[in-house]
């Protein structure tokens, strides 16, 4: 088996495949049509992140032992951190989440010198932090 880049699906249960296309480009994304249908968007974040965002029945369809689809607006699914390259990058990210109609800074943004985060709230409740690290911080001297 030759050697090939994983690649990270992330399956989040929306009200609208169309509002979250218009949400997730707005902040950076790249709607990926080939996956993608009238209940269903894949959104890249990156070359080995995207996105599958499937309204609630489409969710459900891949989900069949969950009686219930977890509602992000009222309850905690998972905490999604996507790295940035700088902290204006973080700072951007954020800021067009907010435009786009998400919610910015959920949690209080972070900011430890080495490290940098803020984070977002898309319109379905989804939290996501967005965080850079400074490639420099080597705190136990661990050689790559």
């Amino acid at each position: 088996m030759s050697p090939t880049t994983k690649t990270i699906f992330l399956n989040l249960p929306v009200e609208s495949a169309s509002t979250s296309v218009a949400f997730y480009t707005a902040i950076g994304g790249t709607h990926n049509p080939k996956f993608s249908d009238e209940s269903t968007a894949c959104i890249g974040l990156s070359p080995a992140v995207s996105l599958m965002l499937l309204e609630r029945d489409r969710f459900r369809s891949f989900a069949p032992k969950s009686k219930v689809v977890a509602d992000a607006k009222s309850s905690t699914q998972m905490l999604i951190c996507l790295t940035a390259d700088s902290r204006d990058e973080v700072d951007t990210i954020v800021e067009n989440a907010g435009k786009a109609g998400g919610k910015k800074d959920p949690s209080p943004a972070q900011d430890h010198d080495m490290m940098y985060g803020r984070s977002f709230e898309d319109p379905d409740g989804h939290v996501f932090e967005i965080t850079w690290m400074d490639p420099k911080f080597n705190p136990h001297g661990v050689e790559e």
